[in-house]
């Protein structure tokens, strides 16, 4: 899937692949290039990571831990004997991740355990939705079902949960009321803090004392320095702060999410859950996100956005960098000072749920939801590096040709190709390794893939990939072909408008046509005429005129009135050498050239009838029509037969209601299918 992600220092469109005729190359040769994150992204990265300047170097190296029995994951809590916690849904079991195994560690009999941390003498504190409950256990796990510590009065989701150890006090965000609570280690439970929002879905501490909290409905960012009071330090726009990291500094980061599906609080509702209990659901769209840093001093800045999709964790590592979970395709992302921002982890999970450093996560643990899959951090980079591109496509069998890289250090590139769209076992092998830029040796197809390893040098930086190729030459097809404007209907409809001002006649004929062209050669057209009867095609544009657009103004000044019929040839020689040249030819329908007006003949206005006849030496009487002399209105006169389709048409009408007793002037107007028009001024009683 196409991404756009955004930094307020630098812009990250850029096309996934360019089809393009370099000055230098062969005519007919297009390249892949790929030379950005939006290029890069989309294939597969083990231990290498991509950035928005164009770079793909070392990355994470990341194992791969299944959690059958979880559905999805809602929060992680690094533990200091170096295990690591994962609250996870829909049966509400916390699991304790350590030795590179996943053992249940808790079980609340909820729908799911939504927030974790260390609270009193060491002990974990788990929150819950929907019954809004919390849970105490110690850190090695529970034995049984636990029974709920306190229920939070009010309260259905338990969002966020964070111990201060200076106060020895728990914080629990809450919805759908949007009230912070204090609990003591009695069970004590103080409301602590009634926002105006449905849900606070965010907690962190910050190194004041201080709490800042994130809301869900109108995305503020809170910060409370005592019991209610409560100051706004940022106002997003969007619909919910959904995490908060606070480095030792004091730089605080918030994720701010807008979301175009229903959400309540931040997690999409399945109408088919018991009571309305949020449920994993695929098929709502993605949001957009963003991440804001904000200075010890409260300035905002921010670092980066995805219009393609929300974010859900957000972590700092040991050296206060963030990192971001995405919502969709399960994606890892950090950014530097420099607003750089750089995937560091594209797993196969359709979202991040959880981010975490510390304990078992050593240098950093990343947990994939829906399914759950712990992934832990082995490593950077390394000689088993390897990126693999996105599948690209040619769009019809493509013949390669050089393979070229720019890359500070060395690295080795491969190719594998077939003719579907998702690789499988009817693709080629990988190619064997190249060094150095040179010819590819997978053989001709619609789709491509690129690789490159690490295995020499691990700290190589590649930074620009160019894959020439030239498709199979499909032949261009002229599909339709109108001359002249044809009556069209403004409504909608199929039927055409009837009344309303007539084109007005000219000398210029618009030819308009439509192509069939699936390789996208440039194409060259040329327009041919001929009398209806003849036999000898005249051309329309010059021979020493380069035609290709698909319009054109056809001056018929100076040629006879009368039927013909017009060609259009369709080249891709400005693409193709001569061998390989095709073209395609369709004619038009009869297609009639009229430069003179009409006659009115015989007439008359008597007796309050109104009569006469229209004729037309090329083409048929289009309309009739009368107006009073230095009137505005003209009104439409019907032939004698009831309907306008022949070069000669009579008209007879009774047109006692247009004029009045006095009998003035009127005037008289014929129209001929070309737009020209002839106009008779008479009075009452004169023929």
């Amino acid at each position: 899937m196409t991404r756009t992600i955004r930094t307020s220092a630098l812009s990250l469109l850029s096309l996934a692949f360019t089809f393009a005729a370099g000055d230098a190359a062969a005519v007919g040769t297009r390249q892949h290039v790929l030379d950005s994150l939006k290029t890069f992204e989309g294939g597969d990265l083990t231990g290498v990571s991509v950035a928005s300047n164009g770079t793909v170097q070392a990355g994470l190296t990341l194992g791969a831990l299944p959690v059958p029995d979880a559905t999805s994951v809602w929060a992680a809590l690094p533990l200091a004997d170096g295990a690591v916690l994962l609250g996870t849904g829909s049966d509400g079991k916390a699991y304790r991740v350590q030795g590179g195994k996943a053992t249940v560690a808790a079980e609340t009999g909820t729908m799911a355990v939504s927030a974790l941390t260390v609270g009193w003498n060491g002990e974990v504190v788990a929150g819950t939705f929907p019954e809004g409950a919390l849970f105490r256990f110690a850190p090695g796990g529970a034995t049984g079902k636990l029974q709920p510590f306190v229920k939070l009065p009010g309260a259905e989701d338990v969002w966020a949960v964070v111990f201060d150890d200076k106060t020895k006090s728990l914080y629990a965000a809450t919805g759908p009321e949007g009230k912070i609570f204090r609990v003591a280690e009695s069970g004590k439970v103080d409301e602590y803090f009634d926002s105006d929002e449905p849900h606070i879905v965010s907690l962190a501490l910050a190194p004041d004392g201080s709490l800042l909290a994130g809301s869900s409905g109108e995305a503020l960012l809170y910060r409370l320095k005592g019991p209610a009071r409560a100051e706004v330090v940022f106002d997003f726009e969007g619909d919910d702060v959904r995490a908060i990291a606070v480095a030792p500094s004091g730089t605080v980061y918030a994720v701010a999410n807008s979301y175009t599906e229903t959400y309540k609080g931040l997690r999409p509702r399945d109408s088919g859950g018991p009571g309305g209990v949020p449920q994993p659901t695929k098929s709502l769209k993605p949001g957009k996100g963003q991440l804001y840093r904000f200075d010890p001093s409260g300035a905002a800045e921010r670092m980066m956005r995805d219009d393609e999709t929300h974010y859900v964790a957000l972590a700092l590592d040991d050296q206060g960098v963030p990192y971001v979970g995405t919502g969709a395709e399960g994606r890892v992302y950090t950014v530097d000072d420099s607003h750089v921002v750089r995937l560091v982890a594209d797993t196969e999970e359709r979202q991040i749920g959880a981010i975490a450093f510390g304990g078992a996560a050593g240098k950093g643990l990343l947990v994939g939801s829906d399914p759950c899959v712990v992934h832990a951090v082995t490593g950077v980079g390394g000689q088993d590096a390897v990126w693999t591109s996105k599948v690209l496509d040619g769009g019809m069998r493509a013949h390669f040709g050089r393979l070229e890289w720019r890359a500070d250090g060395q690295l080795e590139l491969q190719t594998r190709s077939g003719n579907t769209e998702k690789p499988d076992k009817t693709w080629s092998d990988w190619s064997p390794a190249l060094a150095a830029p040179g010819d590819v040796k997978s053989p001709a197809a619609r789709y491509v893939q690129v690789r490159a390893r690490w295995a020499k040098d691990p700290k190589a930086v590649l930074r620009e990939v160019v894959l020439a190729f030239v498709t199979d030459n499909a032949r261009a097809l002229v599909t339709s072909l109108s001359v002249g404007e044809r009556p069209r209907s403004s409504t909608g409809s199929s039927v055409p408008e009837s009344g309303g001002p007539m084109d007005e006649g000219s000398s210029k004929v618009k030819i308009n046509w439509d192509t069939d062209n699936p390789d996208a050669d440039k194409l060259r057209f040329r327009i041919f005429y001929k009398l209806l009867d003849g036999k000898d095609w005249y051309a329309i544009v010059p021979a020493d005129e380069i035609l290709t657009k698909s319009e054109y103004s056809w001056d018929v000044a100076g040629l006879p009135e009368g039927k013909y019929r017009v060609r259009v040839d369709a080249s891709d020689e400005l693409s193709n050498p001569p061998d390989r040249v095709t073209r395609h030819t369709l004619e038009s329908t009869t297609v009639v050239l009229d430069t003179t007006a009409p006659v009115l003949d015989k007439v008359a206005l008597r007796a309050n009838r109104l009569s006469g006849v229209a004729t037309d030496g090329a083409s048929n009487i289009a309309r009739i029509e009368m107006q009073l002399v230095g009137g505005s209105t003209w009104f439409p006169l019907f032939p004698t037969d009831g309907v306008l389709d022949e070069p000669s048409e009579a008209f007879d009408a009774d047109v006692a209601t247009l004029v009045p007793p006095a009998k003035p002037f009127v005037v008289v107007r014929a129209f001929d299918a070309a737009g020209n028009s002839i106009t008779r001024t008479i009075a009452a009683g004169t023929p």
